[in-house]
């Protein structure tokens, strides 16, 4: 059974989470997040995902240290990111950058397939066992350089980045179904936006800028997505 004090915990970060999203309203065209994001997220214990070490500060809305040089991302960015990929049941996502698996597990509540990707080997091994034992059996862990995607599943309904390129990959909206949905960090480090790139059945491509953020950068290499 969940420790009490993890329960009381994440109810506080949640509601820091809505109460931010207000101040967005104009960027996201309506005053708060969609129920079921904030649903899912409310589902996730966050505490599972981050080294023992800072464990007590797993519901702070802050980015946290896991290791490898890597962050979970802070909780209102993941509402924000997910809600903004606008997840329906039916999805298939290709998530890149799994990190710590925690972004997966809050997609997985909500879509019916995600594929992650992680560039750090032993991050992704870790991922995997994390959510095998927690017991997310819709998500699965690739390793290998996500600027190329992972061909093997595509087309994907939505992609969800969570390292930044200077520009959006090319392999990546070339994996986006039309009708699809990326939301991704783009530009140098210290001038960095999150946006959402929309895909028109047709194909044609729309942008749009969110806010600032800052993330670390998205490796460019020669190594594809395996399930190694």
């Amino acid at each position: 059974m969940e420790d009490r004090e993890f329960v009381k915990m994440r109810q506080h970060m949640i509601a820091e989470v809505v109460a931010e999203a207000v101040f967005l309203t104009q960027q996201l065209g309506k005053p708060a997040f969609a129920a079921r994001v904030v649903d899912a997220m409310a589902d996730v214990p966050r505490h599972e995902f981050v080294p023992l070490e800072v464990k007590p500060y797993a519901y702070l809305n802050r980015p946290l240290p896991v290791g490898y040089g890597k962050t979970v991302s802070q909780p209102f960015i993941v509402a924000l990111m997910t809600d903004l990929l606008d997840p329906q049941t039916g999805d298939i996502v290709l998530e890149v950058g799994a990190g710590v698996g925690y972004q997966a597990a809050v997609l997985s509540r909500l879509v019916k397939h995600v594929y992650s990707i992680e560039i750090v080997e032993e991050l992704a091994r870790e991922a995997r066992h994390r959510l095998e034992r927690l017991g997310y059996r819709n998500i699965e862990v690739g390793v290998g350089n996500g600027y190329y995607g992972w061909r093997e599943h595509a087309p994907y309904d939505k992609i969800i980045v969570t390292a930044a390129p200077d520009l959006i990959p090319p392999p990546l909206i070339d994996q986006l179904k039309p009708g699809g949905r990326m939301v991704i960090p783009t530009g140098i480090p210290e001038k960095q936006q999150l946006v959402l790139l929309e895909k028109a059945a047709d194909g044609k491509l729309a942008t749009r800028e969110i806010l600032p953020v800052r993330f670390s950068e998205l490796e460019e290499g020669d190594t594809a997505a395996g399930a190694a």
